[in-house]
């Protein structure tokens, strides 16, 4: 048998304070721009039967109870001891967060008390700087206070991460912009933004990821589409990355890449090719349920097992927190155990790789032993 005794979920969210109704709880499960269609449900998806079969036990259910009286059970525990329960049941000894995401979500002090785990902080790259935007009046004011936060932030934060920029930062490949060139961005930025306004320059944004390479932190990259992303996005931002990879090799900062499915085979290739680039398994994983063998499989193939990350990616419900730990759980043990069972691997060899990529890997990347 192969098993993990611990997990570190190195790229998730907080989770909801509010007690949830069914309408709602849907739309978190099914993470899509509207309601289901009329006359289907989101619990009729991968992730649906996923939380079905690995929740209900931990609130005292049967295995795939239906949803009605899941939520029923739910409410009757209340969201705070359901909460407790779910994150308390998945194994995850630290949780990486990444707090940049709107909503009444529970920061890392929260999500750690519930879980019984530790927890470390994700800056969000785009949002910090959207909001030292929101107290700079002056060009040079805000790329001062830009500045001094990126640095600031890398003493306390586990890494940083960008969602846009992989996606919107036209040449991230070559280099970081000029000073001529950030100045001249920074100053249209001023001038038509609103408080709140979101990032989207691209030469501001190729500024931004330079900065946090300058930092030494690690930096994780969301790739494949996204919201905004149209144009050069349409391959996930693949050439951009690769590019951005090749220009930040040997500069002492790693890169995670948060890739989902159908680019998943791109990042373990990537992994592969530059010894500071880093693959997690999250995206790719915890949305397919009972197929998750299968990608983890692919993966498998083609990048250093000691480049591989576990994270849940989960955002909202804690439910999505236990999804992406049971899930991965079984797809390792059907994918290594397999391998140990017909011969291909040692059964010793299956659970030290397993236990890499459970925790391993992560702990080394951000040195969450202290080193």
């Amino acid at each position: 048998m192969i098993e993990t005794t611990t997990l570190v979920d190195q790229n998730c969210h907080g989770v909801l304070r509010t007690e949830l109704g069914l309408a709602t709880f849907e739309a978190q499960l099914g993470r899509a721009a509207g309601p289901p269609a009329a006359g289907t449900t989101f619990f009729d998806t991968q992730t649906g039967f996923a939380v079905r079969r690995w929740c209900p036990p931990l609130l005292g259910l049967e295995p795939h109870t239906s949803p009605a009286g899941y939520l029923a059970r739910r409410r009757e525990l209340g969201v705070l001891e359901a909460g407790r329960r779910l994150l308390r049941g998945t194994g995850v000894t630290t949780y990486l967060v990444d707090t940049g995401l709107p909503g009444d979500l529970t920061g890392p002090e929260e999500i750690a008390a519930a879980g019984a785990a530790e927890a470390r902080e994700i800056v969000r790259l785009e949002l910090l700087a959207q909001q030292v935007a929101d107290t700079s009046g002056t060009v040079g004011s805000l790329l001062t206070n830009l500045a001094h936060a990126v640095h600031a932030a890398a003493g306390s934060a586990a890494a940083f991460v960008s969602v846009t920029a992989p996606r919107h930062a036209a040449a991230p490949a070559s280099e970081p912009p000029g000073p001529g060139e950030v100045r001249a961005a920074a100053g249209r930025w001023l001038a038509r933004r609103r408080v709140g306004g979101r990032l989207t320059d691209p030469v501001l944004l190729r500024h931004l990821l330079w900065t946090a390479v300058a930092t030494g932190l690690p930096l994780q990259l969301h790739a494949g589409p996204g919201e905004g992303c149209r144009g050069a996005c349409s391959d996930g931002g693949q050439a951009q990355i690769a590019g951005f990879a090749a220009a930040t090799a040997g500069l002492g900062t790693d890169l995670v890449l948060l890739y989902g499915r159908p680019y998943h085979r791109h990042a373990a290739r990537l992994a592969g090719a530059f010894p500071h680039v880093y693959v997690d398994l999250g995206p790719a994983l915890a949305h397919t349920g009972a197929r998750a063998a299968d990608v983890l499989a692919e993966v498998l193939e083609l990048a250093p097992f000691g480049k591989l990350l576990y994270s849940s990616g989960a955002r909202g419900l804690p439910e999505l927190h236990v999804v992406g730990a049971r899930v991965f759980r079984q797809a390792l043990t059907r994918v290594l155990g397999g391998w140990a069972a017909d011969g291909s691997w040692a059964v010793a060899d299956a659970r030290r790789v397993a236990e890499m990529i459970a925790s391993g890997n992560a702990r080394r990347v951000y040195g969450l032993d202290g080193t």
